[in-house]
């Protein structure tokens, strides 16, 4: 096999066999196809798409081009959760200390920021000496010992998905179905993961731009899964403004320990309740967590007692993290300097982009361009209004967090687009659309 051939296929819209794809994925975690070539297929891949077959042969060997760990021997039955992406979502920063506090070990690796969305790595790097990169000993370590670890993923885990992850962050293939399948649950099955969660976004601020595209990828996430083994469980929800008001990496490492204190702005902490939820469902495995307004009831006085909070800053204690920034989180980077925009007119507030905040954010540098570079943990934008909400003359709208006023200047307009208004009343979008819930194939 020769990778111009399977360049050729694609672009033409023809299948590629699973031989074909296990060669391909094997060559790319071997470095033994060049970054042009393995960017012209992923092109042709977004272009053309794949098949279901096609899909599962990619997922499967990119799972199976690397370890599969199996955690049952630190910390019994793992569940795990993953998002899409999305534009403000630090669901898991929250989730998974709720999920601790109430006895059930969690971990898990997370990704660094892909296209406009964010990293749950590069969020939590805005805590001065957090360790995101453990070695397997210590991931299972840390598991087993204390409960709860969050860390990037092993370059011995899905090294195939890895190399791709970056490359497509960077070269316009991050939207494509087939793609983000394969990456997100080669990443879960191979990380060990017995139950898994999905929060699969939709709207402007998602992968997923439509209410169809979204459920399309949550069922092919949820199959896959199933016949791996996996138990499943995928919601769909809104994406089209923002989640919660922090958009940018140390602002949401913000609004996480407010959310924690038990206080934080409603729809997200209302999301995380729900992601909550559902990994209780599948760790309780039928036996326990299965009446929803108890489970709900008991996470609920986690963020009140404050548990939820302490398993976060136990977390930020064993991976070296600075504790002190969990009580005093103005500790953490903060901007130069703050732009804020205002309603110049009353109305209601008819939407938020979600993609426009994230542009405004994303050149004020809190994302990459190229593969590798750093990014400004201190820069971003809080959005203080929500779809549906009456706004008054002078109103603040959006503040924006800056550290070069020059990307100021781009960052701007970009915002000031992101609000529109209407002169009758609006409904709030719903927050979950769809939710769906499948156990392991036999």
């Amino acid at each position: 096999m020769n990778m111009l051939d399977i360049i050729a296929k694609k672009r033409y819209a023809q299948a590629l066999t699973r031989e074909e794809i296990e060669w391909f994925v094997s060559a790319v975690a071997e470095d033994r196809v060049p970054d042009y070539q393995t960017a012209a297929l992923l092109m042709a891949i977004v272009i053309q798409g794949m098949t279901p077959d096609e899909t599962v042969a990619l997922t499967m060997a990119m799972a199976h081009s690397g370890q599969i760990l199996d955690l049952s021997g630190d910390i019994g039955y793992a569940v795990d959760k993953h998002s899409s992406g999305g534009v403000g979502d630090k669901t898991t920063l929250i989730v998974l200390p709720l999920v601790a506090a109430c006895g059930v070990k969690v971990a898990k690796m997370s990704g660094r920021g892909l296209g406009l969305t964010g990293g749950t790595l590069d969020k939590l790097e805005s805590i001065p000496g957090f360790n995101v990169n453990l070695s397997e000993a210590e991931f299972r370590r840390i598991a087993r010992e204390h409960g709860l670890v969050l860390a990037g993923q092993s370059g011995d885990l899905a090294p195939a998905d890895g190399k791709l992850y970056a490359l497509r962050d960077v070269t316009g293939t991050v939207q494509s179905l087939p793609l983000i399948v394969g990456s997100i649950m080669s990443k879960k099955i191979a990380a060990g993961a017995k139950g898994i969660v999905l929060d699969v976004k939709m709207g402007s601020g998602a992968f997923m731009k439509t209410l169809d595209e979204a459920q399309a990828l949550a069922q092919a996430m949820v199959d896959i899964g199933t016949l791996a083994g996996r138990d499943m469980v995928a919601t769909v929800s809104d994406m089209n403004q923002p989640l919660g008001e922090a958009v940018g990496h140390a602002l949401e490492i913000r609004e996480t320990i407010e959310t924690l204190r038990g206080a934080g702005p409603a729809d997200l902490r209302d999301h995380c309740l729900d992601i909550a939820g559902h990994m209780l469902w599948l760790a309780g495995q039928g036996g326990r967590w299965t009446d929803a307004a108890a489970v709900r009831a008991e996470l609920e006085g986690h963020l009140s007692s404050g548990r939820a909070l302490a398993a976060f800053r136990e977390m930020v204690r064993v991976q070296g993290g600075d504790v002190s920034v969990v009580d005093d989180p103005t500790k953490l980077p903060t901007a130069a300097q703050v732009e804020v925009i205002s309603a110049e007119k009353a109305g209601y507030v008819a939407g938020v982009s979600a993609e426009h905040v994230a542009r405004a954010a994303f050149a004020l540098g809190a994302g990459r361009v190229k593969k590798g570079e750093p990014i400004d943990f201190a820069v971003g934008v809080e959005v203080h209004v929500k779809v549906g909400e009456a706004v008054q003359p002078g109103q603040p709208l959006l503040s924006l967090h800056v550290n070069d006023p020059a990307k100021l200047a781009e960052a701007l307009p970009l915002a000031r687009a992101a609000v529109t208004f209407s002169d009758t009343p609006v409904e709030p979008p719903p927050h979950t659309y769809d939710t769906i819930k499948a156990r392991a194939a036999t």
